[in-house]
């Protein structure tokens, strides 16, 4: 009777190891399309025999864990190089906006606006005495400092742009923060009594992963299962079920957004921003603060120089009525931040007959000072007089041009990367339809299988009573 009993007892179990085990199926199934999901697995232990005389008699399974499908190694691989994309995909982005700039191929671009101001002053070497070739020299001089502005307003938009998303950015790894800090506990807690947390800790994965792409982190795993993540190499985010955060605010001396953290709402915040070397992050404020500001002073460094050199040569010279020559350009207290506050003097916007042709005064036909002028384009009056203004120029479209041709190219090779890590971890953790369906019948005949072991353990009992009735 006991065996009879054992038997009942063996197929009762192997009932629910079955059902257990088609529940992980479908959960597995359910998840296929969940983000950082790791298919599970139930990992069955056999029971503790049973001795009888010199025989041990085996009591059937019982589920030792639902282990998750998971190589940790990968993952950290996964959120290292997700971290390296997220930075040339924001790098990229900006600089084909800072490209767009300096695209001369469908408009009329700085360095055509340069071109017709020289051009104009040729015009009014041929015609010295014309005020029609005056006022077309002033309104494409005019044009010239307009387009200073854009180039420099333009640029600026790229820096405000950056700066709006790294104001968004820092609110997502913020809630990123929270939640991780909340996984930690919730771990902890079902861990504590043996259960691995496995859906919890595919969502932890996930977080980690994505804090990663935007901002640069390092984290690792403590003994108790909670992780600690630190940003910026400073910056602890979290630690256990705390966490800090990060504040984007613009400051006063630059007018930009940096960022800060603050471990908690009590403590002072502590400035950042040139920590910050990776994820979306590093790559926009790479192009705001170093490349973005570099043209910005490539720029107000041309601006100044065309202004400088014209105006040497403008105020020697004399005008239509004989009368000393007069700035051309306003001239600033120094070079930076010239290209946005570039004006005509006003001068000669009210009164085009100042603007100055020749040498002499009263001396009709004189263009000595418009050759002069006109001769400026090709003068090496750049870089130490090694440069000419359109090369100088030229040179700056190059170098945007390939810098985002570089950025573009790292960026599709990182891309491929994690195209091949992710297909690696998609072979390994990933959810195959076919093998849960294959595993879906396995179990369910097993199912099966167990119902009829009960079945004939009850046949066996009711043989066993009807003999004790005859």
């Amino acid at each position: 009777m006991s065996r009879i009993s054992a038997l009942l007892d063996v197929g009762r179990r192997s009932l629910e190891n079955s059902q257990t085990a088609l529940q992980t199926v479908a959960h597995n199934i359910a998840n296929k399309s969940t983000d950082g999901f790791s298919r599970q697995r139930v990992e069955l232990m056999s029971n503790p025999p049973i001795s009888e005389g010199n025989i041990q008699i085996g009591m059937g399974a019982r589920p030792g864990v639902v282990s998750r499908i998971n190589n940790p190694w990968l993952e950290k691989q996964i959120q290292r190089e997700g971290a390296n994309l997220g930075f040339q995909d924001a790098r990229t982005n900006a600089l084909s906006r800072v490209e767009q700039v300096y695209n001369e191929q469908n408009n009329k671009g700085l360095n055509q606006y340069l071109t017709d101001f020289f051009n104009s002053y040729r015009e009014l070497s041929n015609s010295p005495e014309s005020l029609a070739t005056r006022t077309m020299v002033k309104e494409s001089a005019g044009a010239l400092t307009k387009d200073f502005k854009r180039v420099v307003s333009q640029l600026h938009d790229v820096q405000e742009d950056v700066d709006g998303q790294l104001i968004t950015m820092t609110e997502e790894v913020n809630q990123m923060a929270k939640e991780v800090a909340s996984l930690n506990e919730k771990i902890q807690l079902v861990e504590i009594s043996g259960a691995p947390a496995n859906d919890e800790r595919d969502r932890r994965d996930l977080l980690l992963k994505k804090m990663g792409e935007k901002i640069d982190i390092t984290w690792a795993e403590g003994t108790d299962g909670q992780v600690s993540v630190t940003a910026a190499r400073t910056g602890i985010l979290v630690s256990g079920s705390s966490h800090g955060e990060l504040q984007a605010a613009y400051t006063g001396d630059r007018d930009r957004v940096e960022i800060f953290f603050r471990a908690n709402p009590t403590s002072t915040p502590g400035n950042i921003t040139k920590q910050i070397t990776g994820g979306r992050m590093g790559g926009a404020l790479e192009v705001r603060d170093r490349v973005v500001e570099d043209l910005i002073g490539k720029v107000d460094e041309l601006a100044y120089n065309v202004a400088t050199e014209v105006n040497k040569a403008h105020i020697e010279g004399f005008d239509r009525n004989g009368r000393k020559g007069v700035l051309m350009f306003e001239i600033g207290d120094s070079q930076k931040n010239y290209a946005e506050n570039i004006e005509l003097n006003q001068t000669i916007l009210t009164d085009v007959s100042r603007i100055v042709a020749g040498a002499s005064a009263n001396a009709p036909g004189d263009n000595m000072v418009a050759n002069v002028i006109s001769s400026l384009q090709f003068k090496p009056s750049m870089r130490d007089g090694t440069t000419t203004f359109d090369d100088f120029y030229n040179s700056e479209v190059g170098r945007v041009g390939t810098f985002a041709q570089r950025a573009v190219k790292s960026f599709e090779a990182q891309k491929n990367i994690i195209e091949q890590l992710g297909n690696i971890r998609e072979s390994i953790s990933g959810v195959s339809l076919d093998e849960e369906a294959t595993k879906m019948i396995e179990f369910q005949k097993a199912y099966d299988a167990s119902a009829r072991i009960i079945r004939v353990a009850d046949e066996m009992f009711d043989t066993v009573l009807s003999l004790k009735r005859l």
